[in-house]
């Protein structure tokens, strides 16, 4: 009887990833006990968005965690997406993981200057501050959905697609509430500005998503 030989893929670097992540997370938690209780109830209580939507709102350290939680799970999260779906190096490999957040972390920095410069030609700086702060409140909130998505993927159900497609209904959704009530609570702020909202959602949102399902498809 010859040996059969069974490879075991390391996953220590996803682990660490995800220990870090949480680190994260509850240093947040234990520095901003306020901001981080009226944060968890964001979906069905806009007070977060309400209370803290203010000058230097995007700068502010419990901001600056969280999106550093929101970046790390969502490239992990891209990656096990990508593993599943399409072929990549074994999980062992951590080199896809790290171009997935650079180029994540480059996107979302580009497409910040952008928008930032579009508020400074139309001269719409104040809207555009207060729709960046609750977009990026709320896909930090969708983040932990992402968090709990890639534990179940890596150690519980691997690879499971039904997972990963509840995981983007739940995503896609708690970003759709955040839209929707920003519609709702800046309508007389966005009327005047119509035209340059619509163009912002054109060129820095809807256009962003059609390019890189274009390539993926492709």
């Amino acid at each position: 009887m010859n040996p059969v030989y069974k490879t075991i893929e390391s996953i220590d670097w996803i682990t660490l990833v995800l220990f870090f992540s949480m680190v994260v997370l509850a240093l947040g938690k234990y520095l901003f006990k306020n901001k981080f209780l009226n944060f968890m109830i964001l979906p069905f209580n806009n007070r977060y968005v309400v209370l803290y939507n203010k000058k230097g709102r995007l700068l502010s350290w419990f901001h600056i965690l969280l999106t550093i939680f929101q970046l790390i799970n969502f490239s992990l999260f891209l990656f096990l997406i990508l593993k599943v779906f399409f072929t990549l190096p074994s999980e062992n490999n951590p080199t896809s993981f790290f171009l997935l957040i650079a180029g994540l972390l480059l996107f979302q920095i580009v497409k910040m200057l952008l928008q930032f410069a579009q508020g400074f030609v139309f001269n719409t700086q104040g809207l555009i501050s207060e729709l960046l702060f609750n977009k990026i409140s709320y896909l930090n909130y969708s983040s932990l959905v992402m968090f709990i998505s890639n534990i179940v993927l890596i150690y519980i159900l691997k690879d499971s697609k039904i997972v990963i497609s509840s995981a983007i209904i739940l995503i896609i959704s708690i970003n759709v509430i955040g839209l929707t009530r920003l519609l709702k609570n800046h309508q007389k702020a966005i009327i005047p500005y119509f035209f340059y909202f619509i163009l912002y959602l054109c060129a820095l949102e809807i256009a962003p998503l059609v390019l890189v399902g274009s390539y993926l498809k492709d």
